[in-house]
């Protein structure tokens, strides 16, 4: 989230989309419908089905799954076509206004600039800003760079000195290339895509966009989503429309906007930040790569330069990427990271293939990978095309699994329609670990809105069951006396990884905490304040961290979360002297206790917040700096000035409508492709339908479906209110509530078919079929797409073959994604869970 769940109570217009927010994360949805109450907010629900959030809601447009980008592609037209944007905001706060590259093309044809076929991959050199100055009113020039060296591999950089038209008038400028790329996206394009009627989503958009009109900008927007955007072949792109939408409207860093994502679990947010995926180091330091010969030319390579017009000036936060990453490895390494061996950097792993979760299963299908580690992960339900995950955990050695109950991935070989003897051929060692459940664990979890909140254990885990710190301790402490004993080929980072802990085998993790925030190596002084940190002291913030060794942190972010005053994490005062619902003393959010990001956004150009009634920060001419009622996210001396752009975090210091040089995969504006499955061609390039940066996997369980082979309908999983993902299912009074799985179909498609409810009816994909009773249902209605009638069903996600069976004699006990197909996004690399094509019929 750019603000946070409280924050939501401050808005006066609120899109929800890709996600159901009433009924998967009710406590968080209060906040909006405080708005509602006390702000007379409008609410505009967008979703394939008519959930407990859309019954909430102003309006409700129900919408083929996989169609967002066309219907926010469409809204962002609509805005810019009646002047319902945040004129000076977009001049000043965003791109809008830089000069892009002669030779850069939009995607007409569903393809930008330097695509390569045989490859798919782009080369995007012409996805860059023009070097030079102030073009306002001037004729064009031609953006040409002067041609590399022969034999140069260098790689394209962002010109320090952006060429800009503040009137917005050049045609390469962001601005006209984005007003051209979405004049495509006309209703009568959008209604054919989306199947939402043209009266009802243009309704939408003049409701939403209203917070604009006659160019009033007190009022502000929030966009709230969730997975039902992300699980897509495209899911970071339409994410990326939301912002560029936001930023246009001006919505960006101030209380009530924002784009807000809604985690699906208590520390999604947490595991992200401390690196639970494979391409980041904690604090989203990027990965080494084998390019990265040194320390040097690793941070060389991930420290971006400033790339602004001349008179701006840009923060470039990141500028400090080799201080976070010099803290980290000394964090990592202690003493053994020293100047003279880089810092230990050739300690860590060095990137060299996609190891994203759908890479790994399909590594073990293809017998590549021997084992797994599986804590708190059931792998079998989680990942798409079950039997696929099935049969690679059939392929392994060994596979450890640490859970409270037992799962679906710790009984892969019970998996129905298995036989006797198939399990006598399964060689697959498993080895089972009673972990202790969230109730029997202390530690902090980080919720959606960036809160580090520490928890304290209800009760001890019971027997045998183990902490997850002394389960990992105890393995890397065996581990490494086995390389302490019988050497191995790299041994270094195990036997050199600090572990200074008070009890090794059991290390508590207030001192992992105060590990992640850092300390001081040395002692330190802050010259301009007079400051002094000595050595061995909790640092308290990110502002203190050195390249040269004399500070340590683990995660660069978490950096000020327990300091020497104590557990900041811990707190819990109530009180809120803004009435915005900022609680600066409760708990601590990353980075240094900011609520709202960029929210030196919520104020003009002169500093002065754009509504008054609901301040955030400001600069305070008599102390020559800026003050607020949240820690104000900027270089606190700045002065308006000197014209810095809000958006710290980037090069350019300004939010980005165009995305230079492929910092996403697939285009630096959002383009709408279909799903994988679709069930039509793509109405603005048939012949380009897909994203054609993704690749699919390749194997003989890679299937594929199509219309042709009788694959017609639209299918998508979500969650229910009742189950907790795949947890709840031991649980007798969950049970009770869902005590079996459903599959939701239209009234019209029961009719088709002669499916009446709690019928047992069969949904088939390419890769395989599901068994449940139909719950035939008005809140899924049938929609016309591009001319053809089209019907979508919902299946929720959460039985399996493992759990308390209230029914098993009638439950197939089958798990939902034996349906869904193994495709992923080509920046996040998340499944397409959502979207894809199933046919329907009988039992």
């Amino acid at each position: 989230m750019t603000n946070g769940w409280i924050d939501i109570k401050n808005t006066d217009m609120m899109l929800v989309m890709g996600g159901n927010p009433a009924e998967n994360h009710p406590c968080g949805f209060k906040w909006a419908i405080e708005a509602k109450r006390n702000r007379n907010a409008k609410l505009i629900s967008v979703d394939p089905r008519f959930t407990r959030t859309s019954a909430t809601a102003d309006l409700f447009c129900q919408i083929r799954a996989g169609t967002d980008i066309a219907f926010l592609g469409g809204l962002i037209n609509y805005a810019i076509t009646n002047n319902r944007i945040a004129k000076d905001y977009l001049v000043n706060y965003t791109n809008a206004a830089f000069l892009i590259k002669e030779g850069f093309k939009l995607p007409e044809d569903g393809l930008y600039s330097g695509f390569d076929e045989a490859t798919k991959v782009y080369d995007k050199s012409t996805w860059n800003y023009q070097e030079g100055g102030d073009m306002s009113g001037k004729a064009d020039t031609g953006g040409h760079a002067s041609p590399p060296a022969a034999g140069a591999k260098t790689p394209p950089m962002l010109p320090p000195n952006t060429a800009y038209d503040l009137t917005l008038q050049h045609p390469r400028c962001v601005f006209q290339l984005l007003k051209k790329q979405y004049s495509r996206y006309t209703p009568e394009i959008v209604e054919r895509i989306t199947g939402i009627p043209k009266d009802q989503f243009l309704k939408a958009y003049e409701i939403f966009t209203s917070v604009r009109k006659d160019g009033d900008m007190k009022k502000v927007a929030t966009i709230i989503y969730a997975v039902g955007w992300t699980q897509h072949s495209y899911g970071t792109q339409v994410i990326r429309t939301a912002a560029m939408l936001q930023l246009v409207l001006g919505n960006v860093g101030r209380a009530g906007g924002g784009v807000n994502a809604l985690r699906g679990h208590s520390n999604i947010q947490g595991a992200t930040d401390l690196a639970g995926i494979f391409d980041i180091l904690p604090g989203y330091l990027k990965m080494p790569n084998p390019t990265d010969t040194d320390f040097a030319s690793y941070v060389k390579r991930i420290t971006p330069t400033a790339s602004k017009p001349s008179p701006w000036d840009s923060f470039n936060y990141w500028s400090n990427t080799p201080k976070f990453a010099v803290s980290f490895l000394k964090a990592m390494y202690g003493d053994a990271a020293t100047k003279q061996n880089d810092w230990a950097f050739h300690y860590l792993p060095k990137i060299d293939r996609n190891y994203s979760w759908t890479q790994i299963w399909d590594h073990m299908y293809r017998g590549e990978i021997q084992g797994l580690f599986a804590i708190g992960m059931n792998g079998v339900m989680i990942g798409p095309d079950t039997k696929k995950n099935i049969d690679a955990l059939k392929k392994a050695e060994w596979l450890v699994v640490g859970e409270i109950y037992p799962d679906e991935t710790s009984e892969f070989w019970r998996a129905p329609g298995t036989t006797a003897d198939e399990m006598k051929g399964i060689k697959t060692t498993v080895y089972r670990l009673p972990c202790a459940s969230f109730a029997e664990k202390d530690g902090t979890m980080v919720n959606s809105a960036r809160w580090l909140q520490w928890k304290n254990a209800a009760l001890p885990p019971p027997g045998q069951a183990r902490l997850d710190q002394d389960i990992l301790a105890q393995i890397f402490l065996r581990v490494r006396a086995l390389y302490q004993k019988d050497g191995g080929k790299f041994p270094d980072p195990v036997l050199h990884a600090t572990w200074a802990y008070s009890d090794p085998q059991h290390p508590p993790l207030s001192e992992v905490a105060k590990e992640i925030n850092g300390k001081a190596l040395a002692d330190l002084k802050d010259e301009k304040t007079g400051q002094e940190i000595k050595s061995g002291q909790q640092l308290p913030g990110f502002a203190w961290l050195k390249d040269d060794g004399t500070t340590a942190s683990g995660n660069w972010l978490y950096c000020g979360s327990w300091t020497e005053a104590g557990a900041l994490l811990a707190r819990r005062g109530t009180e809120d002297p803004s009435g915005l619902g900022i609680y600066p003393n409760w708990a601590w959010s990353w980075p240094m206790n900011r609520r709202v990001m960029y929210n030196r956004a919520s104020c003009d150009i002169d500093g002065k917040p754009w509504d008054s009634s609901r301040r955030q920060v400001w600069w305070s001419e008599a102390g020559q700096k800026w003050v607020g009622n949240d820690v104000p996210d900027f270089k606190p001396d700045s002065h308006p000035k000197d014209h810095m752009g809000p958006f710290i975090m980037n090069p350019e210091g300004v939010g980005r409508l165009f995305v230079p040089l492929g910092a996403v995969g697939d285009g630096p504006f959002p383009e709408h492709y279909e799903p994988i499955e679709s069930p039509i061609k793509n109405p603005l390039h048939p012949n380009q339908s897909n994203n054609p940066v993704v690749k699919k996997l390749t194997t003989p369980a890679d299937k594929f479906g199509t219309p042709e082979e009788g694959f017609t309908v639209v299918c998508t999983t979500y969650r229910l209110t009742e189950q907790y993902h795949y947890w709840t299912k031991n649980n007798p009074m969950n049970v009770q509530l869902i005590p079996e799985p459903f599959i939701e179909i239209p009234v019209e498609l029961a009719s088709d078919l002669g499916i009446s409810g709690s019928e047992k009816i069969k949904v088939s994909s390419a890769r395989g079929t599901y068994i449940a009773k139909a719950f035939v249902t008005k809140r899924i209605k049938p929609m016309t797409i591009d001319g053809k009638k089209v019907y979508q069903i919902g299946i929720p996600i959460h039985q399996g073959y493992r759990g308390i069976a209230e029914d098993e004699e009638r439950n197939a006990r089958t798990p939902a994604n034996l349906l869904s197909p193994t495709v992923i996004d080509p920046n996040a690399f998340t499944p397409e869970f959502k979207g894809f094509l199933v046919k329907v019929e009988k039992a």
